[in-house]
């Protein structure tokens, strides 16, 4: 009777750990593999039933081995639940020789009478590859605004010998008051800019780091074929959250080539139709769904004389903008009937601006009231403005608030 009954509870030990997506190991006293499950054998590159009758320690790798039986004695003195690890890296090693991350849980458990201990192991290769990412992007960020605060020091530095140049030099010109005054806004200015980076940098960063971090952990879970599609969900996620602070660090650089003077102008002949066309199969991948991009041109088409990177810089983020703020149909046209110029058209049918407040709209870190649920800096169309004032062209807008906007973008078709 005592037999069936361990039978009994070996083939429900079975069909549970067989179940799980987490790789479960029985090692008995000696290290000796007794039972793996499926997930253990993938886990560890090896074959159907190949791992029972090996050493623990052939999963460990070579350098560890040692240290490893030690450990492993120690616990089947005092067996108790607990994790490995604690504090530090743990590293498999794969059928192949391969070292990957892992995440080890400990437990003991009878069976057929004797002692075994347990192990649940993850495989956590994906975790860190995000980890460091994020450890990346934040040493990046941190890099950044260690760079902009030396440039406040700077020209601090700076404006204090202007003045005490000032002081001592009583015959100064009202020319020379009328430049210092110029250089104590511009440091305000720079102030204010390194204000607003670590608030918004603060605020912006984080919702997509956490996503990218909550969805890296959820991916690792869904290992089976069934759940593909969660997994291609996640994966979606995390693409999203990384697009969202690329565009945020190049709001940021931008903005600080241009107020550097760093920006250059560089003239070509540009396809503005070719360029246009590019810019909506690139934008294609954040559409939102049902969501569609007109592309239309007015006039015979031509080619012109411009910075053709600053001309995509600009398209993107208007058209880019068009998708945020809408749910329906963006056009986007070309018309090249206007003499000397061309014209850009971007229209929406979102949210619209509301009117008291398109008096800031191309203000540094301006956001409309009705769009602080939806992410953004505040730094893209005066960066786009900027770029249009550096081509010799001009920009406008209409809007009505539920009925979209539309942006008009003049340029001259040969820029000298």
């Amino acid at each position: 009777m005592q037999h069936q009954e361990n039978n009994t509870n070996e083939e429900a030990f079975r069909a549970i750990y067989e179940a799980c997506e987490e790789g479960i190991i029985a090692v008995d006293e000696l290290g000796t593999i007794k039972m793996a499950n499926s997930a253990a054998h993938i886990i560890f590159g090896y074959g159907v039933n190949e791992l029972p009758g090996n050493n623990i320690e052939d999963l460990v790798p070579q350098k560890l081995k040692k240290q490893h039986q030690v450990d492993r004695k120690n616990y089947n003195k005092n067996p108790q639940p607990r994790r490995m690890g604690a504090g530090r890296d743990l590293l498999g090693a794969k059928k192949n020789g391969d070292h990957f991350p892992v995440e080890i849980s400990l437990n003991s458990a009878y069976l057929n009478g004797k002692r075994h201990v347990i192990a649940y192991i993850i495989d956590i290769s994906e975790r860190k590859k995000i980890e460091n990412a994020l450890k990346k992007s934040e040493e990046q960020l941190i890099l950044y605004a260690s760079h902009l605060e030396k440039r406040v020091k700077e020209r601090t530095e700076e404006l204090e010998l202007a003045n005490k140049a000032l002081e001592k030099q009583i015959e100064v010109t009202k020319k020379a008051e009328k430049e210092a005054n110029i250089a104590l806004e511009r440091e305000r200015e720079l102030n204010e800019l390194k204000s607003r980076f670590v608030s918004i940098a603060s605020h912006e960063f984080r919702t997509p780091l956490s996503t990218i971090l909550s969805s890296a952990s959820l991916i690792e879970k869904y290992q089976d074929e069934a759940v593909q599609e969660k997994r291609q969900k996640h994966v979606k996620k995390i693409k999203s959250s990384i697009n969202n602070l690329t565009g945020i660090l190049d709001d940021f650089l931008s903005l600080s080539k241009l107020e550097e003077g760093k920006m250059d102008v560089n003239i070509d002949t540009v396809d503005l139709t070719a360029i246009c066309e590019q810019v909506i199969d690139e934008l294609s991948s954040i559409k939102k769904e049902n969501q569609q991009i007109i592309f239309y041109t007015e006039g015979t088409h031509e080619m012109i004389k411009a910075d053709p990177k600053i001309i995509k810089n600009i398209i993107i983020n208007l058209t880019s903008n068009a998708i945020k703020y809408s749910e329906k149909e963006i056009r986007l046209g070309v018309d090249y009937s206007a003499g000397k110029d061309i014209r850009v058209c971007i229209k929406d049918q979102g949210m619209g601006i509301p009117k008291e407040e398109q008096k800031h709209l191309f203000e540094r870190f301006f956001r409309a009231k009705n769009a602080t649920n939806i992410q953004g800096t505040g730094l893209g169309l005066n960066i786009v403005k900027k770029y249009i004032e550096m081509l010799g062209g001009t920009i406008e807008f209409k809007s009505e608030v539920n009925e979209g906007t539309e942006f008009y973008v003049t340029l001259p078709k040969i820029m000298y």
